[in-house]
């Protein structure tokens, strides 16, 4: 026998024995024993050990949920378990039993304890009182659940627990409030109060809430319930139709307020077990109590009493009854109904089921019955029935109207007629008798007619004023008959009268007055304006007819000016207007209907020509030879930047803007040399003379105006720089032999010389008469007096020195000429008579050197030569050898 290997096992924990429930576990224990050679079986064998595992409190108690809800109604029964918590716990015995118990709420005003309790065991909750919804709706506790481990494990969980309104509160009134001895307060309605009028609210309010506080008003007793309506919802009490006299002065009200509660009662039924721990269930049990129809409806009154004026209208409602019953729901809902009365009473009132209302339905007449009695009956759902009486009586009323009828009528009627012309004759008459019977006519509006009793029952219409058609074409005359009765019934008949045209209104032109504004060039035949009149008149008589009767136009004829269309008033233009011929006229227009007599009226409309850019400017100066040359300008050598060359002055016939003229220096030999005033015209030196410069120069000026498109002239000047006649004479000779022959010029000049001899012996002579004229006075001589120059200044023609157009200029003096000034028509004096002769008919002028030493206290300026060619540009001027300068002016 072998020997046989004993060996030890030893079972280690490895992991956590966590096994809640479990008390026991078996452990299987396998051995196994390895053969020496294949040969052999494998062995193996086992071993069962029970394991005991033991507990520890390492589990705390668990609620079923996370948080609870209870609902509870208010006036429950005190001590009634109102809700259930549980928690478990996964621990034994001890450390699995679980109590429970409150730690706080939110309840903050009140204390807990009074309120709500928990079964320790069960975890039970509740209700130490009743609750009561009106002081606190909702509220929320902790409960704890704890276990009886050591140390303790527990948990914490929310209920909370809303309280159910239940209907325990009555209605209260707040308004009317009742009087200190418990009366009732009054109320005053005015007697003019009409239907619909508020005559007071009932107010209440009630503690509960939802559908236990909704109010309803009701009206359960009246004096006259015909008179007085409730809201069911507002609690108003207002008129339901207008006082009459046959009512009551006081009455008494009792109204009704219901809420819309149900009567119930709440059970709480709790189910207890006979286990360790103890275990509970509840059940809440509503009961709803119903209504038995053990009450009959109730009228509010034993016999309606009521009167019905006849010929009421039908549909009107004459009285309300109203029934009660002291049941609810179905029992409570009546119907009401007439009961034994004939088939011709129904057939004139009828009686809503729903409401107890009696309207008309027929129309009561006092002469086929004066009373009628109902029967009426009210049936709640249980088939209880209450029984009233009506008793309606019929006052006879002014049912009757007046009756017109109208038996000649005259329209149209001219708006000329005179006051009193008869328009219509009518008869008014009434099938009421009495005062019931008599009637009133009148005409219901204010109006330019009157009505006139002439004979029993028949009226006339007059004219009681002028008409005029065109203020009121037309009237609808309507006449009113009135009856005595009470009230008083009426009726109303319209006349259509129509007011024919005559022709009383002249034609009116929309204006007093017209201005038409006209370019000139306007196209001939043009519409220029146009005029407008209206006639109020109708037809023929507004028919306006349109003629031109005069204007200021005294120099040409109207109508080759402007015509007008007779039928529309349209002015045309017969021909083009020209602003420079004239710039406005006024014309009369007339307009005339076509009534007989025609009628008219007169408008004056006033015509402005607008100028057009339709003129070019027109140089003035400097004038053109006669053939068309451009004439010549001395200027001094010695003259200095910024002296007065010449100036070029231009007009424009045009006005306004299209006459502004600038001057522009389009063309120069030297440019640098001259400038032009953009505005003035004036040509001056733009900087000093110097010897490379030209002595001739050509100067070619452009004067524009501002209109749009702007109109231009151009002029040549010819420029010479020269000190004196003679220097200037040669360029000038140069200039003209371009133009003639030399033999021309020859003859010319043969003449010229004959011609000055001869004009210089008569010059002589004038001088030796001026000489006498000035010692003798000679009074046929007194004409040459120096009353002919003007005072302005010194030497210079009438005009010419106040610098207006065309020949003011400042003087160009030359540097090196010394005191032999040339005097220019030197003012008479006593000292310098004998220097300056000027011929009777103004057509020669001489100038003469001044040798006369004493000339020097004369103020005469000195004048140059250029200058005196400015001032004279239509001279020809010729040189003697004794250094005198005759002008001969050309004709």
């Amino acid at each position: 026998m072998e020997d046989i290997s004993w060996k030890t096992v030893t079972v280690i924990v490895i992991n956590t024995v966590s096994t809640p429930g479990i008390k026991r576990q078996s452990l299987i224990i396998l051995s196994q024993s390895q053969p020496q050679t294949t040969a052999l079986p494998l062995l193996t064998t086992q071993k069962t050990i029970l394991l005991q595992i033991s507990d520890i409190n390492d589990n705390a108690p668990v609620f079923q949920k996370p948080s609870y809800t209870a609902c509870v109604s208010e006036n429950n029964p005190s001590g009634a378990s109102i809700f259930s918590v549980e928690a478990s716990d996964r621990d034994l015995d001890l450390n699995a039993r679980v109590t429970y118990s409150i730690l706080s709420s939110n309840l903050q005003e009140v204390s807990l304890s009074p309120y709500i309790s928990i079964g320790s065991q069960t975890g039970a909750v509740y209700a130490q009182r009743s609750f009561d919804y009106e002081q606190f709706r909702e509220f929320e506790v902790q409960v704890q659940a704890q276990d009886g481990g050591s140390p303790p494990l527990s948990s914490n969980v929310t209920v909370r627990v809303f309280i159910l309104d239940q209907n325990d509160n009555a209605p209260r009134i707040l308004y009317s409030s009742l009087g200190a001895d418990g009366s009732a307060l009054f109320e005053m309605v005015p007697r003019s109060a009409e239907s619909g009028y508020l005559v007071t609210k009932v107010v209440a309010v009630d503690a509960d809430s939802g559908h236990n506080a909704w109010l309803s008003y009701h009206l359960l007793q009246a004096t006259e319930p015909t008179l007085f309506s409730m809201g069911l919802h507002t609690g108003e009490i207002r008129t339901a139709r207008a006082f009459a006299d046959r009512d009551a002065v006081k009455h008494r009200l009792v109204n009704l307020v219901k809420d819309n509660g149900q009567p119930s009662h709440l059970l709480i039924l709790t189910a207890v077990d006979g286990g360790d721990p103890v275990r509970t269930g509840t059940v809440q049990i509503r009961i709803n109590v119903t209504d038995a129809n053990d009450n009959p409806p109730t009228f509010t009154e034993k016999v309606y009493k009521i009167r019905l004026r006849e010929n009421l209208p039908k549909g009107s409602l004459f009285l309300q009854v109203k029934a009660t019953d002291m049941d609810e729901g179905f029992n409570a809902q009546i119907t009401y109904s007439f009961s034994n009365i004939p088939d011709s009473v129904r057939q004139l009132f009828s009686l809503d089921p729903g409401n107890g209302s009696i309207t008309t339905t027929g129309i009561i007449d006092y002469e086929e019955a004066n009373s009628y009695i109902l029967s009426v009956e009210a049936k709640d759902g249980g088939g209880l029935v209450g029984h009233s009486k009506i008793e309606v009586d019929i006052t006879d009323e002014n049912d009757n109207s007046p009756k017109l009828t109208l038996t000649s009528v005259s329209s149209p009627i001219p708006e000329d007629s005179l006051p009193g012309t008869v328009i219509a004759l009518m008869n008014a008459y009434d099938k009421d008798a009495g005062e019931n019977g008599k009637i009133n006519c009148r005409i219901k509006e204010e109006s330019p007619f009157k009505i006139i009793s002439s004979s029993k029952n028949y009226y006339k219409i007059l004219t009681d004023s002028t008409l005029d058609r065109e203020r009121t074409p037309e009237y609808n005359i309507t006449i009113t008959a009135t009856d005595k009765g009470s009230p008083p019934l009426s009726t109303q008949k319209t006349i259509l009268l129509q007011i024919s045209d005559i022709n009383d209104n002249a034609p009116v032109f929309q204006k007093p007055s017209y201005t038409a504004y006209v370019p000139e060039n306007n196209p001939s035949g043009a519409s220029v304006f146009s005029v407008k009149a209206s006639d109020r008149d109708l037809d023929r008589n507004a028919r306006v007819t349109y003629s031109i009767l005069s204007s200021n136009l005294r120099e040409v004829p109207l109508s080759s000016y402007i015509s007008i269309n007779s039928q529309t008033g349209a002015i045309y233009a017969q021909r083009s207007f020209d602003y420079e011929q004239f710039r406005e006229f006024e014309v009369q227009v007339q307009a005339q209907d076509g009534g007989s007599p025609p009628l008219s009226s007169n408008v004056t409309v006033r015509v402005f020509i607008l100028d057009q850019n339709d003129n070019a400017p027109r140089i003035l100066y400097p004038s053109l030879g006669a053939d068309s040359s451009a004439l010549f300008e001395m200027v001094p050598r010695s003259a200095e930047a910024g002296c007065l060359v010449t100036k070029v002055v231009a007009v424009d016939a045009d006005s306004g803007h299209n006459a502004w003229l600038s001057y522009h220096l389009l063309q120069a030999t030297e440019p640098t040399l001259f400038s032009m005033g953009l505005h003035t015209g004036e040509i001056r030196t733009a900087r000093a003379f110097a010897d490379r410069d030209a002595v001739k120069h050509r100067l070619v000026t452009l004067v524009k105006d501002n209109g749009q498109p702007p109109l231009s002239a151009t002029v040549t000047l010819n420029l010479v720089f020269a000190e004196n006649f003679q220097e200037a004479l040669p360029e000038m000779s140069d200039q003209s032999g371009d133009s003639a022959s030399q033999s021309d010029l020859q003859f010319y000049l043969v003449l010229a010389l004959a011609l000055i001899s001869f004009l210089f012996l008569l010059t002589v002579t004038l001088a030796i008469v001026m000489k006498l004229r000035r010692s003798r006075n000679i009074p046929v001589l007194q004409c040459f007096g120096s009353d002919h120059y003007s005072k302005a200044g010194h030497g210079f023609p009438p005009n010419y020195c106040d610098g207006t157009l065309p020949y003011s200029y400042n003087l160009c003096l030359a540097a090196d000429s010394g005191r032999n000034y040339s005097n220019f028509l030197n003012p008479s004096r006593q000292n310098s008579v004998r220097d300056t002769t000027l011929s009777v008919e103004n057509s020669v002028m001489i100038f003469k050197k001044n040798k006369d030493p004493t000339s020097e206290k004369d103020n005469t300026p000195p004048v140059s030569l250029c200058t005196a060619l400015k001032f004279l540009p239509q001279y020809n001027m010729f040189k003697f050898k004794t250094n005198t300068f005759l002008f001969i002016k050309t004709i």
